[in-house]
């Protein structure tokens, strides 16, 4: 993507800005798509055909055909927009966390209930850097 930015390197973190919603557009647009069931009906019968009305690159669509949540992050696609397709899967939000993290569902729940992830082991890139650490 574009020049460097200051939140380049938070962990863990894909930060949602105008360079990602330029290379996420198509993906972002067949996503925001499944709100309708139409085009899910449509997507269901035929991913590959119906994919191909949207001019994403050959990862976006791989990323799509596999569900590979993090990666439609990493290639532009917008959390709220991806998790439409999730929804059209049987997937609910709290559930695509829980995969997104890898900590399953349930763990994902009792963290967020006992007040969130803990900032410990949370630096920037650089900071662990700078610790000779990684």
């Amino acid at each position: 993507m574009g020049t460097r930015k200051d939140y380049d390197d938070i962990p863990g973190t894909y930060v949602f800005d105008a360079d990602a919603s330029r290379e996420g557009y198509h993906l972002n647009q067949f996503c925001i798509s499944m709100r309708l069931q139409k085009n899910r009906d449509e997507f269901n019968s035929d991913e590959a055909a119906y994919l191909d009305k949207f001019p994403m690159t050959a990862e976006q669509r791989q990323a799509v055909l596999d569900r590979d949540w993090n990666g439609m992050l990493a290639l532009g696609g917008n959390i709220y927009y991806t998790s439409k397709l999730a929804a059209n899967d049987g997937i609910n939000f709290q559930q695509l966390a829980g995969i997104m993290t890898g900590m399953g569902q349930e763990k994902y729940r009792k963290m967020m209930l006992d007040g969130g992830r803990s900032p410990e082991g949370n630096r920037y890139q650089s900071e662990w850097d700078e610790k000779g650490e990684s």
